[in-house]
């Protein structure tokens, strides 16, 4: 058998009929194992490099397959290859049938959203200035005089303080909309400098609309100060961790 590439898992009966091309334009297949339905393509590579177009590859055959109507899928991660289902089987399907039954039951109606926050840090410490004029007072004082490292190190302090609450603040007021439209949700480590939030929502899939017109409702509320970019439509990978390292 040629080593195959597995995209993700659903419950049976699992996808039907579907006309897909995965990685190196291989056709999308599907195997039930152990009663979970399998999609996968015959892979060409030993090792597949995580480059922009392959893993652009993996997530449109498992978002394609959400759109063709399987909404509940346990998503796998990008570059997962087997030489044999039995493996497969010893491995996953067989020892954690009652996990990934439990992860179906929760994904089952359930799709993820998420919102990545940005905004502009000098813009921010501009606008802090002209709100707090004493802290303003204290920055100016820098400039020009000969100050103890104390009194550097502790107006340095107040700025970078008063910054955190800032960006506190705007979390606080997007958690307080949206977590509770949430069953779950995860905060992930911001990628930049600029980004202060990067969050994941699992919400009940007919509840989008009502979701994004929040989100909207917010970025109202700040004005121009944040970019958001908001996904309302991807695979359950923050809601569907199931460690390997455990098989």
């Amino acid at each position: 058998m040629n080593n195959l590439y597995l995209y993700g898992i659903f419950p049976a009966p699992g996808p039907q009929d579907l006309d897909l091309q995965g990685l190196d334009q291989k056709p999308v297949q599907t195997e039930v194992v152990d009663g979970f339905v399998f999609l996968y393509s015959e892979a060409k590579q030993e090792r597949y490099l995580a480059s922009r177009r392959n893993l652009l590859g993996h997530e449109k055959v498992l978002e394609q397959a959400m759109k063709a109507g399987y909404r509940t899928l346990l998503p796998l991660q990008f570059g997962l290859t087997i030489d044999t289902w039995e493996t497969v089987s010893s491995q996953l399907t067989a020892p954690h049938a009652d996990h990934l039954n439990r992860l179906f039951e929760k994904l089952s109606d359930h799709r993820e959203v998420s919102i990545k926050l940005f905004w502009d840090s000098s813009e921010e410490l501009q606008a802090l200035m002209a709100e707090t004029p004493e802290l303003k007072a204290q920055r100016d004082n820098l400039e020009g005089k000969t100050l103890s490292m104390d009194e550097i190190v502790r107006i340095g302090q107040a700025i970078e303080q008063a910054m955190s609450d800032r960006r506190d603040s705007i979390i606080s007021a997007f958690q307080a909309a949206l977590n509770p439209m949430a069953l779950e949700t995860v905060e992930n480590d911001s990628l930049t400098e600029a980004m202060i939030y990067n969050a994941a929502y699992l919400i009940p899939w007919d509840l989008e609309a009502e979701f994004s017109q929040k989100v909207e409702w917010l970025d109202r509320q700040f004005e121009g100060r944040l970019k958001i970019r908001y996904n309302d439509f991807t695979a359950p990978y923050n809601f569907a961790q199931f460690d390997r390292g455990n098989h």
